[in-house]
């Protein structure tokens, strides 16, 4: 693929992206270009005691072909895993992230993998933005060896400690007081680090969210809290679950920003603008207006409480990969051919990693003791009988 810029920036443009300055070379591969273009948000930012960023972001074609790549393989990822589940080969809870891609990839964009993100259990996309591989996504989903968690965490409970992604949390909000303890760590240890502490607009009203922001504001620590309002509790409407869905006053004290989580550009600078704040002065919230196109869980067809025209006008008008997609023609970073190919390798990474995951075994029955006792004390196992010895513990 080559880059062709004949056409002036002026003579184009995109309504929900809209370029404002572009001076690229022609014929530049896509794969290195770093050469700015800026563009403007696709909607102004809104902020509660604090100024907003500009909307006019920085990126590159380099950056804008990652975007399209890495989204169209997480939405990928995820229809993969509900023929998956569908098929059984994927058990128990299952959440997906479909349509709140430009989260997880705007995110990554603006911080460092020592920065931490630490999240709820609709965690697949937020892992391999840390890196993760699509073989650890896939094993893990099936409870195989090769999976993140060695196919004992499953779906909710994906980690990654080398890149300071810390789950992957079951339990409503209570990943929120752990991401302060992680900002707590951080500022002790003085690093300049800063911890995301994602949650859905479902956990908002957790009153353990408002202790741990409380402290985290008393003491000044490098603390995001990310609030993912994809406007559905479960199947709850979030006007019937709270009486202020503006989440991004919540903090009252502490400074929020609104933003539209459907676009990955302004994700980036969001983020960008909340990790200054955060070393400075301490904890700032971000409201992140997204959309999930799949029910709350497997389990939820996703239809009963939101009509079928509701979703579609969604994916019609604020897509995430659609915007990309739009931004990336409109400044001729690539033909519309050329992401279709994208589209194409992608699939079929998918498709041939889900074959390989297939292939790696289930964990070893010893694997039910290890991380539960201390090693070495030489501990047995019995049945309930009594009688019969299960397994030795190392």
């Amino acid at each position: 693929m080559a880059l062709s810029y004949l056409r002036s920036s002026s003579s184009r443009s995109v309504n929900l992206l809209k370029p404002l300055s572009s001076s690229l070379p022609l014929r530049r591969p896509i794969s290195t270009d770093t050469t700015p273009i800026t563009v403007e948000t696709s909607v102004p930012f809104t902020s509660h005691q604090c100024d907003a960023p500009s909307r006019s972001v920085e990126t590159n074609p380099k950056e804008l072909l990652t975007f399209f790549r890495d989204m169209a393989l997480m939405r990928r990822m995820e229809i993969a895993a509900d023929s998956l589940y569908k098929a059984k080969l994927i058990r128990g809870f299952c959440h997906l992230y479909d349509g709140q891609e430009a989260v997880a990839v705007g995110m990554e964009a603006a911080v460092t993998k020592k920065d931490c993100i630490i999240t709820a259990y609709r965690d697949h996309c937020t892992f391999i933005g840390r890196g993760g591989t699509l073989l650890e996504v896939f094993a893990e989903l099936m409870g195989r060896q090769a999976g993140c968690s060695k196919g004992k965490g499953g779906s909710m409970h994906f980690y990654k400690k080398d890149s300071n992604f810390y789950g992957g949390h079951g339990i409503v909000g209570a990943q929120v007081p752990l991401g302060c303890g992680l900002a707590f760590a951080q500022k002790y240890s003085k690093d300049e680090t800063v911890t995301f502490a994602l949650y859905g607009d479902g956990a908002a009203n957790q009153g353990q969210l408002f202790e741990a922001l409380n402290i985290s504001a008393l003491w000044d620590l490098p603390a995001i809290l990310v609030c993912e309002n994809n406007h559905y509790g479960m199947g709850t409407a979030e006007w019937r679950a709270a009486k202020s869905p503006a989440y991004y006053k919540r903090g009252d004290y502490v400074p929020g920003l609104k933003v539209d989580g459907m676009d990955a550009l302004a994700v980036k600078q969001a983020c960008k603008f909340a990790k200054e704040h955060a070393l400075k002065n301490g904890p700032i919230i971000l409201e992140m207006d997204t959309y999930r196109y799949h029910g709350h869980s497997m389990s939820d067809p996703g239809s009963t409480y939101r009509t079928r025209d509701e979703i579609s006008g969604v994916r019609q008008e604020r897509d995430p990969i659609e915007r990309i997609r739009k931004l990336i023609l409109s400044h001729d970073l690539a033909t519309e051919k050329e992401l279709k190919d994208i589209e194409k390798e992608v699939r079929k990474e998918v498709d041939d990693t889900i074959t390989q995951a297939k292939e790696s075994p289930m964990p070893e029955p010893s694997e039910l003791f290890t991380n539960v006792y201390a090693k070495g004390l030489g501990v047995e196992s019995f049945g309930a009988d009594r009688k019969e010895v299960r397994a030795t513990l190392p």
